[in-house]
């Protein structure tokens, strides 16, 4: 038994397989049931005594050495088969550039980590809004012309199902569902049925923001958007607000900046006035404390909302508002450094 044990090992030493099929055929002729080395095993007993230490210790390593040869050719096949799923033979032979942030969510991004730092959470909503939480909540009279069909996409089945025009139906929605203090920014896109222009889209994208707690007041509104105006402009930068009109808010206002490219001084960009819209604001008006279930005589607030892409153009001097959505990437490829 011993020599025949000694030709196995070199037999198995030797062995090689050009495909599974073979490999297996392998594995069952060493080490299967019915296979050579455990036909062995079952002869062992008819080995003398004074042998069996040494024929039992010739048959431990002939099956490990089998075992360990077929181990080693199946792992060969499957670094082969790996290596041939890896390979995309589809693929450009050129180096794969990596791509960059979208410059509209470079801007978001920043002014939605300002207001983190000012205390501010993220609220979030549904775009396909109702009636109610755009307008209705808001203080938009029936007749007001946001309603009109120009400015807003109805769904056509359901006439109170809209695409909201703005994000202030997800400040409804978080002042109906919980209690001052409230402290919230509102991102996110909105829409509007306008002529898509170098000035003007159908989508955009705002940040609106809402606080609301005892004895807030003008002051405060002042005070943190000139914080913002700083920080996402420069801390050179001067704010101006303008008595305005919004349905939401009593007084409202809207707010300029210092135009950083001529410094104030007068450019074709500012339309040499010195001075840039960024932004309208106000104190929430009573009735849409009110009408939200938040008692006016105990709460005061305020609201302001601004366009990122407008931020977006003022901070990139981008003149075109159809760039954003036109997925150009010698544009996108401009705000590599900003990521």
């Amino acid at each position: 038994m011993l020599a025949q044990i000694e030709q196995l090992l070199q037999e198995i030493e030797g062995i090689t397989a050009n495909s599974a099929e073979e490999l297996e055929a392998l594995r069952i002729k060493y080490l299967s049931k019915k296979g050579v080395i455990n036909a062995l095993m079952a002869d062992f007993r008819n080995v003398p005594a004074e042998q069996k230490k040494e024929v039992g210790m010739k048959l431990n390593e002939l099956k490990n050495r089998a075992q360990e040869r077929i181990n080693s050719l199946k792992e060969a096949f499957e670094c082969q088969d790996n290596g041939a799923a890896e390979l995309d033979l589809t693929r450009t032979a050129y180096p794969i550039e990596l791509g960059t942030r979208h410059p509209l969510n470079i801007v978001r991004n920043e002014i939605i980590s300002i207001f983190n730092r000012l205390g501010f959470t993220i609220a979030d909503g549904p775009e396909v809004e109702d009636d109610w939480h755009v307008f209705s909540s808001m203080n938009f009279a029936e007749d007001h012309p946001a309603r009109d069909m120009q400015d807003t996409f109805f769904i056509e089945s359901h006439p109170d199902i809209i695409l909201r025009t703005h994000t202030s139906s997800v400040q409804s929605r978080v002042m109906e569902s919980s209690q001052p203090p409230i402290r919230v920014i509102c991102p996110g896109r909105v829409y509007r049925n306008e002529a898509i222009s170098y000035r003007a889209h159908c989508f955009f994208h705002q940040v609106e923001g809402l606080y609301i707690d005892k004895n807030v007041s003008f002051t405060d509104l002042k005070q943190v958007l000139l914080q913002f105006a700083q920080e996402m402009f420069g801390p050179q930068t001067k704010i101006r607000l303008r008595p305005s009109y919004f349905p939401f808010t009593e007084p409202s206002a809207e707010m300029d900046i210092s135009c950083d490219i001529c410094g104030g001084e007068g450019c074709p960009f500012c339309k040499y006035t010195g001075w840039v819209e960024i932004l309208g604001c106000g104190m929430v008006d009573p009735a849409v404390l009110e009408a939200n279930g938040i008692d006016s005589k105990v709460y005061t607030g305020y609201a302001f909302g601004m366009g990122v892409e407008r931020i977006a153009n003022l901070k990139y001097k981008v003149k075109d508002l159809r760039m954003f959505s036109e997925n150009d990437t010698r544009f996108l490829e401009e705000f590599e450094a900003a990521n």
